[in-house]
């Protein structure tokens, strides 16, 4: 059976089209990227099978090029449509961002930061560079390690921010467990950064954990 041969409302691109986007499920929103099934099965099956195989669809999301494209049903024209809506996604809130003050829009800096670190198989700190209006500079990846751990270095993290005359800064690293848990490290090292910045006239305005789907705040936390 075909998707053509289901009722209407039950055909993933008419079901967005009538009840909205957020009504489908994960394999249906995938079917419509795939747009075709293979013999035997339809868009729709061979969406669950690639969220089976992935363990979900953050780790299907975030693959990378040699295991997305040698999934079935996949390839190097999906993969790139994917990563170019992916990065139309990262602009179209970060332009967003560019135009607000970021203590007004909190879930944007969060929806921006997530965009960038979900589901990334190696740990990478970050950081969000903010004018004295708390207005964004500039995104920078700053250090990347091993699926425990990043080595961060104060001096170069003071060096990034008088490149970029920040007066403000917001950090944040991913978890690869997916658990968006400060650990003791992580508050000392926000520490750390925010004594050394101080120096230099720079805040520290958070320091996020990003996680699968959820993001933890140490200002929020008192752990700042």
């Amino acid at each position: 059976m075909t998707i053509k041969s289901w009722p209407q409302s039950e055909r993933p691109r008419e079901k967005l089209l009538h009840q909205g986007v957020s009504s489908l499920s994960d394999a249906e929103l995938l079917a419509i990227f795939i747009q075709t099934g293979t013999q035997g099965a339809t868009a729709v099956d061979v969406a669950r099978n690639l969220l089976q195989q992935f363990g979900g669809l953050a780790s299907l999301l975030s693959a990378d090029k040699q295991s997305f494209c040698s999934a079935r049903g996949l390839g190097e024209a999906r993969f790139s449509l994917l990563q170019a809506a992916l990065e139309i996604s990262r602009r179209q809130v970060y332009e967003t961002l560019g135009r607000e003050d970021v203590l007004s829009s909190p879930e944007h800096v969060r929806q921006y930061l997530s965009l960038h670190l979900t589901g990334l198989q190696h740990e990478v700190f970050a950081a969000l560079f903010l004018d004295n209006r708390h207005r964004v500079i500039e995104y920078q990846e700053l250090f990347s390690g091993t699926i425990d751990s990043a080595a961060v270095y104060p001096r170069e993290v003071v060096k990034r921010c008088l490149r970029c005359n920040a007066a403000a800064v917001i950090f944040a690293h991913n978890h690869p467990s997916g658990v968006a848990e400060p650990s003791d490290t992580d508050v000392r090292l926000t520490r750390k950064l925010s004594d050394a910045l101080a120096l230099v006239d720079v805040r520290v305005l958070d320091h996020l954990v990003i996680g699968q789907g959820v993001q933890t705040s140490l200002a929020e936390r008192g752990l700042m």
